[in-house]
């Protein structure tokens, strides 16, 4: 029952955050929250304009912002896009790599996703696991434009472990799971089980109530994205305090310290990636 109260009372609070690019007028300053440190990054939503879009072989009306992607010496397994397509825009082969997994998470309007031939429908909210060398398709069909996220990484594959399958569900049809002792404050919205080893990705909702937190500075050897989709927070990264709001993006690479607490009147909530239930590879950028 706790854990019932919870999603309904987290499904009633959601709002997802969509950027809508376009650029700042002329009389704007150029100081911003932008920085790239040796421990992290920090994109914030101000810096996802027009300008900084890019474009996909075998897209049509669709364009990406890329807020993540190995890079040496700092986080080296994934990539991360935040996708828009238009009307009647899609892919019949949005992947190039057949190495690669992917994540879907759809934060405004509705797609068409085909894994398989299997069609599926996803809304706001709408989540996606797609195993690698997998033929998908995605396409909208809606009369406005889709945004969602597209988080990609190269799969390591593991003597005796079997391939994970594809699935598709949703926020709002996953329970949260609060962490211990915490009285629902900290939760996080799990889509597959952490002890489930044909997954070498986890990609979770964590969501803070008002004046939830994470109390001590984490440190571990996971390579983290974090979305904010919907409130703010106060972060401590490395040695550095910040403040993050619905829309902005950090980025970890390994060992980075980390906590915070969560300053709004509204949920903190932010999509998490993160590399597991792997042996740590020898070869810089992941598994070859």
């Amino acid at each position: 029952m706790k854990d019932k109260h919870l999603k309904d009372h987290i499904k009633t609070a959601t709002n997802y955050y969509t950027p809508t690019g376009g650029l700042p007028t002329q009389d704007k300053i150029m100081t911003d929250r932008a920085v790239l440190k040796d421990a992290y990054a920090i994109i914030p939503k101000g810096v996802m304009t027009d300008i900084v879009m890019s474009y996909l072989p075998h897209w049509n009306d669709a364009r990406f912002w890329v807020i993540a992607r190995p890079l040496s010496g700092f986080a080296e397994t994934f990539s991360h896009y935040i996708a828009e397509v238009a009307p009647n825009g899609g892919s019949e082969k949005p992947e190039a790599d057949p190495t690669a997994e992917s994540v879907l998470f759809v934060v405004n309007g509705t797609l068409e996703l085909t894994i398989e031939g299997k069609l599926h429908i996803l809304t706001e909210g709408g989540y996606a696991f797609v195993p690698p060398d997998y033929n998908w398709t995605l396409k909208n069909t809606s009369d406005k434009a889709v945004t969602f996220h597209w988080i990609r990484k190269r799969y390591q594959a593991a003597e005796g472990v079997d391939m994970p399958l594809p699935f598709v569900t949703s926020d709002q049809d996953v329970a949260p799971t609060a962490m211990p002792d915490t009285k629902g404050a900290w939760a996080t919205t799990r889509f597959v089980d952490p002890a489930d080893l044909r997954h070498d990705m986890h990609v979770t909702i964590v969501t803070f109530q008002p004046g939830g937190s994470i109390p001590f500075a984490e440190t571990h050897v996971m390579e983290h994205g974090l979305y904010v989709l919907q409130g703010k927070a106060v972060y401590h990264l490395n040695q550095d305090w910040v403040e993050v709001e619905a829309g902005d993006y950090m980025w970890l690479r390994a060992f980075c310290p980390q906590a915070c607490v969560a300053a709004g009147p509204e949920p903190f909530r932010y999509l998490l990636y993160k590399d597991v239930n792997r042996h740590m590879s020898f070869d810089l950028g992941g598994a070859k």
